[in-house]
Order: C-alpha cells, then structure tokens, then sequence
C-alpha cells in the first residue's frame, strides 16, 4: 500500500472516530436532558402534592340504647325535727343523748320552770276567788228573782243583781281557761319526743337557761331512719327522661363495692337558675340502719340512649366565636365546616347532640387555617370515639 493510500485511509479513520465521538456526546447530552425534564416533572409533581395537606380521619361512636348517669346525691333522713322548749325555764334532767333510739312521746328532758307554777298557782287562787264570787252572785240573784216576783223591788235593781251574776259567771270561765292553758304548759316541762327515731343531736346540758321557742336555744334534734331521702341535682339535659317511679341504685364511700337500691318519687318541676338542675327526690330502705343523714352518695341512673346521637374524639373540635365547628370530609375531598352541638364531656371524647350524622367522615386534629372547601388528602384514620 503506498503512502497516500495509508494518509487517505488514517483520515477517513479519524473522520468516522469523530463523527462517532459527537453521535456519543449528543446522547450523552440528549439524556442528561431528558433526565433533567423527568426530575422538574417529578418535582413539580411532589411540590403540588405536598400543596394539598394530609388529613387523619377520626373513628365516630355510636350513642348507646341505655346511657348510665352518675350524680352526687345527698342523704337525708325521712323525716327531722329540731326540738325546741315551749316554756322558760333551767333544764332539769336529761334522759337521752345522742344515738339515743326513742319512741314517740317518750322524755328526752325535763325542765325546771319556777316562774310558770307560780303563774299556775296564781291562776288557781284567781279561779278560787272567781268561783266564790260566782256563788254570792248566783244567790243574790235568786233573792232578787223571788223579791221581784212579789213586786217588793223594783225590776230595774233585779236586772243589775241578774247581771252581775252572768258576768260572775264569765269571769269564772275566762279563770278556768286561763288555768287551763298554764297547765298545758306544764305538760311542756317534760321535753318529748314527736316520733319513732334516733337522737341526732343533743345541744344543752343541765342546768342550761331555756328560752321558749326557735328564738331559743335548740334542744334536741330527732330523725326518722326507717327510710332515707336522697337529693339529686340533675342537669336540665337529663330532666326530661327521669319520671317518678324510675328505678335508681347508689353507693358510697364508706360501704366500698356495695350498691343500694333506691326510687325516683318526685321531682321540683322546677330549675335551679344558678346551676340549670332539676332537684330530683329518691328514697331508699334503711331497715338496717346503715344509712345516716348528710352521708354523700353517688346516684347511678339509666336512662334511654339515644342511638343516632355520635361520639367524636375531642381533638377533632374547633372552638369559634359562636360554638364549636367540626370539618367534616366531603365529595371530592373538599372540606366542610359543621356547626354542632355538645352534649355531655367524658374528656378525650364528647356527646355530639346535633349537627352531626354517624355517617360523617370528621376529620381528627385540623389544621388551624383549614377552610370550608379546601382539597385534602386522606391519611389513615386515628383516634377513637370512646
């Protein structure tokens, strides 16, 4: 092979090298430009992604059928009588003391009253003194009624002696009446009791200074146990389903594990203004006596549910000026803003009253700037209604 042959072939060799090398870059290019396109595409993709917020679900509950209401209660005895002195006087004796169980009737004190027998024995020497004159008037009478019937007097003086004699007469009723009642409050020296109880309190001694009536000093205080009240303050949304009659069951503190049974018997049918509660009135058997006045209690209530009334988490609420609001999911995962209703707080739930139907995707924790229709993706659903 000559020269120029060998030159001629060494630059067509060079030339295709060359052209090859420039294919080779222009691919390399070309990809490194595809690659830079499909890398802005699929940032682009996630930027308007992340754009659009990602929202958790929370899981609703149904109400129950049967809904336990539990309420602080107060026991009261049956019945209480705070026992007063009717006459002033010392105290003479006391029979009974505190925890004293006492018939009706029977002495629980006696009073020493000097100053009431000396008025009895004043009365008895005035109706004495009243009946003796009664006496002459009556036979004077009877002197001027046969004197005048043979005209011997005139009938001017019959009729003053007449009359004398009937007020004789109403002087000696108004001196029996007035004994009598001094003796009625004779009965009152012995301090009794109204009926079958117990002696809650006893608030004298002897020797004490009585004085009669409430602006007295309280004496006594009598319950009556066989049977207990119960008070209960219930809420105004609770009102409507308690009626007399309406079983109940309570227990407390100092009887752990135990439950009694009590009865709904009325109601105030009136609410408290302050606190917007019923005063509900139980009552329960206390036979065996384990039931004292003033104890707390805790009144458990069942009451019929309402089963399309929802549970949601209480991290789902938003508080507005007027409420509080719920998002709630809807076509096309646009939001909407629900105005509802609470009914009772059982802390990391509440009672959704109104405003929300069981079927509603609410969404869980929501953004502060979340607006009705705004788009939102679904995570996974959180949270529980109970």
């Amino acid at each position: 092979m000559s020269t120029e042959e060998t030159k001629t072939l060494k630059s067509r060799w060079l030339i295709l090298t060359a052209i090859i090398a420039i294919i080779v870059a222009g691919g390399i290019a070309a990809s490194g430009l595809i690659s830079r396109a499909r890398s802005s595409q699929n940032l682009a993709q996630w930027t308007n992604a992340q754009a659009i917020p990602t929202v958790t679900l929370a899981k609703l509950a149904r109400g129950d059928a049967q809904q336990n209401l539990i309420l602080p209660g107060t026991i009261e005895p049956y019945s209480k009588a705070a026992i007063y002195a009717r006459v002033n006087g010392y105290l003479k004796t006391r029979l009974q003391d505190i925890g004293a169980h006492v018939k009706a009737g029977q002495v629980l004190a006696t009073i020493d009253t000097p100053d009431l027998d000396q008025q009895l024995d004043q009365a008895k020497a005035n109706l004495g003194t009243a009946q003796a004159n009664e006496h002459l008037a009556v036979t004077t009478a009877n002197r001027w009624r046969a004197m005048i019937a043979r005209q011997l007097v005139s009938q001017q003086d019959a009729d003053m002696k007449i009359a004398d004699e009937a007020a004789n007469k109403a002087m000696v009723a108004a001196a029996e009446a007035n004994m009598r009642q001094l003796m009625a409050l004779e009965t009152f020296k012995n301090v009794v009791a109204p009926y079958d109880g117990i002696v809650t309190q006893r608030l004298t001694g002897v020797g004490d200074l009585i004085n009669a009536g409430a602006s007295g000093q309280q004496l006594f205080e009598v319950s009556d146990l066989h049977r207990v009240r119960i008070y209960v303050q219930v809420p105004q949304a609770f009102s409507a389903a308690l009626h007399p009659g309406m079983k109940a069951s309570f227990e407390m503190p100092q009887y752990p594990g135990r439950k009694f049974d009590a009865t709904l018997i009325t109601t105030s049918n009136a609410l408290n203004t302050t606190s917007r509660s019923l005063l509900v009135e139980l009552q329960a058997d206390n036979s065996g006596g384990e039931l004292m006045g003033g104890t707390y209690c805790r009144v458990s209530f069942q009451i019929p549910g309402d089963p399309n009334m929802v549970r949601v988490p209480a991290t789902a609420l938003m508080p507005v000026n007027r409420g509080v609001q719920v998002a709630v999911l809807g076509t096309d995962n646009k939001v909407v803003l629900k105005s509802i209703q609470l009914g009772r707080d059982f802390g990391d739930s509440v009672e959704v009253t109104a405003g929300l139907a069981p079927q509603d995707r609410v969404i869980d924790s929501p953004p502060e700037t979340l607006q009705s229709g705004d788009t939102v993706q679904v995570g996974p659903t959180t949270g529980s209604g109970r």
